[in-house]
């Protein structure tokens, strides 16, 4: 019987799968080159394959499962909410709408006055824009190179890197500018602050050729997330905030990734005590137990929505079940004192990553503040020659070195010639360094493979 038991298991993962691969699209993938594991259970820092196999969840998904697998508060959140009212339009006023919205506010920055929830980052991220283009009656907006602010056609437009080239020929407006992408910079500064006021220098040059009476927002990831982990260096963020200030231009911060807790504060912003205009977030505030995210806007910006319409909207805007989950949410940020965890671990986290620099000839850089990290692979520490070239990877090695992580199981993504290391805030110091040391081994074939 339990023979019969476990083939029926099988043929029952195998149907998944083939119903998978003929019914299902999958995003940014050749569909035939696909072969999905088929998961059966997820719990904490873990999940585990129909096959028995359990994984460490080191990329926290898409960096959003802060909380970690199965969480009952938020699952229970979730269920009351649905036995009690499942959906009602954004236009009622609702209990847990109205605790969710104090709560977000409660914990942004002082300057910040109303939320409108959406029901992800992209969602986020496009009604930013339009939020930005009607406060300002201006039209133009910057954002950089290295950055991904969705998928979506305006948020496509608003990211620099090679996913919005499908999105191309684009929406007039959208103005790129570089990042301070110190490690990959030709010129070698002195200090951080000498590369800051090199690269506000040029930005503000930009923005002067391209008129600053034309420009609504600057738009930033405050630390950017999948496109390297990118840390801005001393004083940059602020030079943005006084830029913004000089030009009547709204600064908006996308913490979709960054937000909530993952930096070590409630949002990445507060690290460098600067307030934006505009905080847009999706991710965290739920961590994918229900599609969830927001605009926050500043009290000033909230103040002339008071007399002027605001031309956005969403069916499922500020949805109960959403609103319910970000709730329970943020009271397991609060009760697991996942914040201080989150800074915490992200010390043991941080003296790792040195470790791994030092040893392994593959690796060029290293970055990360709290839970939020890349390991960025080089051919040749001396030249930083970058592992594969922008935007393509023609030998598939980062695949190659992704597959081999989870076959050791250490679940994780990579992007260009990072990978990406951000487990879920509620990881343990054992855990984190058990972990650690797969990649630490894996790292001994990249460095073998770079000598050939």
């Amino acid at each position: 019987m339990e023979i019969l038991q476990n083939e029926e298991l099988c043929l029952e993962s195998n149907k998944i799968k083939e119903y998978d691969k003929k019914y299902n699209l999958h995003s940014w993938s050749a569909q035939k080159k696909l072969n999905p594991l088929v998961i059966t259970k997820a719990e904490g820092i873990y999940f585990w394959d129909s096959t028995g196999k359990k994984y460490f969840d080191m990329s926290s998904q898409l960096v959003n499962l802060n909380i970690g697998h199965g969480n009952k508060k938020v699952i229970n959140a979730i269920k009351e909410q649905a036995d009690k009212m499942p959906f009602i339009g954004p236009g009622y006023a609702v209990d847990v709408r109205s605790k969710l919205a104090a709560k977000v506010i409660e914990k942004a920055p002082e300057n910040m006055g109303k939320v409108f929830f959406t029901l992800g980052g992209a969602d986020s991220n496009e009604n930013a824009i339009k939020i930005a283009k009607m406060a300002t009656g201006k039209f133009k907006i910057f954002s950089r190179y290295r950055s991904y602010h969705g998928a979506s056609f305006g948020a496509a437009n608003l990211t620099g890197e090679p996913r919005r080239y499908t999105c191309e020929p684009g929406i007039p407006g959208f103005v790129k500018f570089f990042d301070p992408y110190i490690y990959r910079e030709s010129i070698r500064f002195e200090s951080e602050e000498e590369a800051c006021e090199y690269y506000l220098g040029k930005l503000k040059e930009q923005l002067i050729y391209e008129g600053t009476e034309t420009v609504a927002a600057i738009f930033l990831e405050t630390v950017t997330g999948s496109n390297g982990v990118i840390i801005p260096p001393k004083g940059y963020l602020q030079g943005i905030r006084k830029l913004c200030d000089e030009f009547g231009i709204v600064m908006v911060c996308d913490e979709v990734m960054a937000g909530w807790g993952r930096t070590g504060e409630w949002f990445a912003c507060n690290n460098w005590d600067v307030e934006p205009d505009i905080i847009t977030f999706a991710k965290g505030v739920t961590c994918g137990y229900v599609p969830m995210g927001g605009v926050i806007v500043s009290k000033k910006i909230g103040e002339y929505f008071d007399d002027n319409v605001l031309m956005c909207g969403l069916t499922y805007n500020a949805h109960p079940l959403g609103c319910a989950a970000g709730c329970a949410t943020i009271e397991v940020y609060e009760e697991e004192n996942l914040i201080e965890n989150s800074k915490k671990m992200g010390v043991v986290l941080g003296e790792k990553l040195e470790q791994i620099k030092q040893k392994h000839a593959s690796v060029g850089d290293v970055r990360y503040i709290g839970l939020f990290s890349a390991v960025e692979l080089v051919k040749d520490k001396n030249t930083r020659e970058a592992l594969v070239p922008y935007g393509r990877d023609p030998e598939g090695i980062m695949g190659k070195i992704v597959g081999m992580l989870k076959e050791k199981g250490f679940s994780t993504y990579s992007h260009e010639n990072c990978i990406m290391v951000a487990p879920p805030l509620i990881i343990k110091k054992e855990e984190l360094e058990e972990a650690m040391d797969i990649l630490d081994k894996v790292l001994d074939f990249v460095d073998e493979y770079i000598e050939k």
